[in-house]
This record gives C-alpha cells, structure tokens and sequence, in this order.
C-alpha cells in the first residue's frame, strides 16, 4: 500500500493573507510531498514485508525512531496541521470552551499558554493540545515526534517548523502565531474532543 499525498480541505489559496500560496506551495506541495515520496521509497526497499500494509500510526509506533519512522510521522503531523486550519478560523464552544476554562482559565489564556509553549521550542518541533488521561494539556514534541507514541489524543497543534512560517514571517514566531490563531479551527477541535 502506497502513501499518497492527502488533499488539503481548503483551496491552497484560501488561508491568505495569514498563509500564503507561496507557504502552501512549499509546505504542503513540497515539504509534506517530500515525506510521502521517502517513505513510500522506505518501505518499498525494506526486507520487512509487513511494513508495506501498515498505517501511519502502526508505522510510528512500530519504529519508534529513524528514518521510516520520521517519514511516516511527518506524514500524519502535517497532514492533522492542515485540519487543523480553516479559512477564516472558527470560535470554540460548548464543551470545548468549558474544558478550556477548566484547565486554562479562558480561550484566552489557553492561547497564551500554547503561543508561549510554541515559542519555546527549539529547532524544529510541533506543540498540541491534547487529551492525556482525563485532563487537557499543552505539549511540546520535538522533530517529527507526536503524542502518539504517549498514549495521549492530539486535539490540536501547530507545526514549529521554520518552512512553516519563514516565507510568510521570517523568524517572527509571535506574527506566524497570531496568524495560526487566525485560522484555528475549533468546530474540528472540538469534535476531536467529544470523540
């Protein structure tokens, strides 16, 4: 079984001005192609059959580390970043609000909290919301890793890397990140959550 390239759920011109076509031309159409194309390649030349019908959470969990594995989680870190998006970004609601205040305070703190932790990392990595056991929490993963391989359920993340906001920010993480809350998609959130 071959990766293909998911299609995004948005037209690549629709996230302007806060993302560019230019950025999706690169992040999507090359960046997330990219991985699609090496772990395909991957697995075809690996001696390990049984790779070849696994889905990308079975490959990341089964490899853990290297280069399938970095491949493969790439593959599903970028294509949750772009669900995570909508044109013109949403307004979370009930439940989804109530557990925000309930472990962060307000929207508005919860936005605070995840643009500080996002800030933080370094080098390349991704920050999430997510579900760990019965609470709310905002996590740093670095490189390709997700909180997957934690036990813990992604509700929400945005990707640290620098082809993520250089073209349209340079190294202004805080512009990249009002941006991001610009384009948030709650509804899907807080779909994930009540799943």
């Amino acid at each position: 079984m071959a990766f293909l390239l998911p299609e995004l759920p948005y037209d690549r011109s629709a996230l302007a001005p806060h993302m560019s076509l230019e950025t999706l031309d690169y992040h999507y159409g090359k960046h997330h192609n990219t991985y699609v194309t090496k772990a395909n390649e991957a697995i075809k030349n690996t001696a390990d059959a049984s790779l070849s019908n696994a889905d990308l959470p079975e490959l990341m969990i089964r490899e853990r580390e290297g280069f399938l594995f970095n491949q493969a989680a790439q593959i599903w870190n970028h294509t949750f970043f772009w669900h995570c998006l909508t044109p013109g970004g949403s307004s979370p609601t009930g439940d989804l609000i109530r557990e925000l205040d309930r472990y962060f305070g307000s929207l508005e703190e919860f936005k605070q909290q995840f643009s500080d932790a996002a800030q933080k990392v370094f080098g390349a990595g991704w920050t999430w919301l997510v579900i760990d056991g019965n609470s709310l929490k905002i996590v740093n993963t670095p490189n390709a890793e997700n909180p997957l391989l934690n036990g813990q359920t992604p509700l929400l993340t945005v990707d640290m890397w620098e082809h993520a906001y250089y073209i349209d920010h340079r190294n202004a993480k805080p512009n990249f990140l009002e941006s991001f809350w610009a384009l948030a998609d709650f509804e899907k959130v807080a779909r994930r959550l009540n799943n």
